[in-house]
């Protein structure tokens, strides 16, 4: 039986191939100081936006986590908003792009990128 860490960001195996792959069409795969920032902004039709960037300065008051082999680090603010949301990938026809499984969420926009709480 495996156990699931509680208050934490997961990442799925789709999101992981797809970011080992955006870091190496980057030229950043083989430099272990980039990870994977985790942002929430505010805007979008649901009032929140998430934003992804690869990123190699962590700040004083940082969250950090690895799972599934890639560190994301977001900020103590962001991750509020985050706590045990899981990062997937789609490649499918109704849409290609990450997404977030936000357990936080108390709605989303039809398009997936914005929510609220």
């Amino acid at each position: 039986m495996s156990t699931v860490a509680e208050n934490t960001i997961l990442v799925s195996e789709k999101a992981k191939a797809k970011v080992v792959q955006l870091m190496q069409d980057a030229d950043i795969a083989n430099d272990q100081s980039y990870f994977l920032r985790v942002g929430v902004v505010g805007g979008g039709c649901s009032g929140l936006s998430y934003k992804l960037d690869f990123d190699n300065e962590i700040k004083p008051m940082d969250q950090v986590f690895e799972d599934n082999g890639v560190k994301v680090v977001t900020d103590l603010k962001s991750f509020l908003y985050l706590v045990n949301t899981e990062l997937d990938f789609s490649d499918g026809l109704n849409g290609k792009g990450f997404y977030f499984n936000n357990p936080n969420a108390s709605r989303s926009c039809g398009c997936g990128e914005s929510f609220a709480v």
